[in-house]
């Protein structure tokens, strides 16, 4: 006989009380009222729990039953479904965006330097992790994704918005890999399908006409020395802003007039040797009662053992009246543009500014660090860069090496 509403609610033996097609009520001597479906899979019978009445009512009961029923017909035991399904419960719990995203970061630490991590951090935490952070990685979709990086895109900030997508991607591949994730919901999320054609703009750099002023505006700028004296290394050795802002006093020899910058700093993974003039021996002599008992060449003013920021030297070209004419960066343009033009070899001012050879054969063979006339092309730079200054031009005539 079936189970009715009212006979539930007069229940008092204690037992079971079927319904029908393995359905009961355990009703035990403390007075607990416990759902039960009892069914059989692969020749043995099992117990599946369906609730506790009066929580779950009859009607309830018989549609969790008739569910379970269903798995059971397909093949499928429904007690080991519910143990996957909250193994599944536990497995997102821990796997959130933000846990998954701060293990892949952890992993590429070996590979970037300090800063790298920080800004890709403070990019993920910026743009993605603030609204999907907490989100099980499991649960977010390429929409969500997409429609937060074009957000960043909105903002004016269009390569930053690619970069934002490429590191979403290679969070949620390392978490395939890793076993964090069954599949990677991301792969069809293409750029060139989702983010607007951008126009490549180089960064601005001075022309060489500009020389003698900027020279003077960076003599006569007031700002924080360490800043001034890293532009001008920065000039001097035509390196790039974020090589010379880690730079350390152990990979100074000044005896040797030898800056050796390891290869985990630099942008091509390969170490690269710096020559250094006399002029730039000179401005790390001047450096050494700034910082020569720290490890940094060039700390922060702010925070000692930390290099100075990523925008420094921007900035106080700004603060010098160059903003949106010239960069940092830009002055490698100038080195190439001005010792190609007065004749110098183009390997040897490729090999002085760590560009990698895009000609695979040339490369495997063409390893030649030119150190003699990477010493004497520096040198030479370093007079042309005085002679700029003063008004003496004697070192713009040919150059042949």
């Amino acid at each position: 006989m079936k189970l009715t509403d009212a006979k539930l609610r007069t229940l008092a033996k204690s037992g079971k009380h079927f319904d029908g097609a393995g359905l009961y009520l355990e009703l035990t001597q403390a007075g607990g009222r416990y759902w039960r479906l009892k069914y059989r899979i692969a020749g043995k019978e099992k117990r599946l729990a369906l609730g506790v009445y009066p929580a779950v009512g009859l009607k309830d009961a018989r549609e969790l039953a008739a569910q379970a029923r269903q798995s059971i017909q397909a093949g499928d035991d429904p007690a080991e479904q519910r143990k996957a399904a909250k193994a599944r419960v536990a497995h997102d719990a821990v796997n959130t965006f933000r846990a998954v995203a701060n293990e892949w970061m952890e992993h590429q630490t070996a590979r970037w330097e300090p800063l790298t991590l920080e800004r890709i951090r403070a990019s993920l935490d910026s743009h993605m992790l603030k609204a999907l952070g907490d989100r099980p990685l499991a649960t977010i979709t390429p929409l969500e994704v997409m429609n937060a990086v074009k957000a960043v895109e909105a903002r004016g900030a269009g390569e930053q918005a690619g970069r934002v997508l490429q590191r979403v991607k290679a969070i949620f591949r390392w978490a395939v890999i890793h076993g964090r994730l069954e599949s990677n919901p991301m792969l069809d999320l293409v750029p060139s399908e989702i983010l607007k054609p951008r126009e490549v703009k180089h960064r601005a750099a001075l022309d060489a006409k500009d020389l003698p002023a900027f020279l003077a505006q960076l003599d006569a700028y007031d700002g924080d020395p360490h800043t001034v004296h890293a532009l001008r290394l920065l000039m001097l050795t035509a390196t790039r802003p974020g090589e010379l802002r880690g730079a350390r006093w152990d990979e100074v020899d000044m005896d040797a007039a030898l800056w050796t910058i390891p290869a985990e700093r630099m942008k091509m993974r390969q170490e690269h040797r710096v020559p250094l003039s006399r002029q730039a021996l000179e401005l790390l002599q001047s450096m050494q009662s700034l910082s020569g008992g720290r490890e940094l060449i060039f700390p922060s003013p702010y925070y000692p053992s930390k290099p100075l920021s990523e925008n420094t030297f921007n900035s106080a070209m700004a603060r010098m009246g160059y903003k949106n004419l010239a960069t940092a960066h830009g002055f490698r343009a100038l080195f190439s543009t001005v010792t190609n033009e007065t004749g110098w070899r183009a390997d040897v001012i490729e090999r002085q500014l760590a560009h990698k050879e895009r000609n695979e054969v040339r490369a495997a063979y063409h390893r030649s660090t030119y150190m003699d006339e990477r010493t004497k092309l520096l040198q030479w730079w370093a007079d042309y860069l005085d002679g700029r200054k003063t008004g003496k031009l004697v070192h713009l005539r040919q150059r042949t090496a």
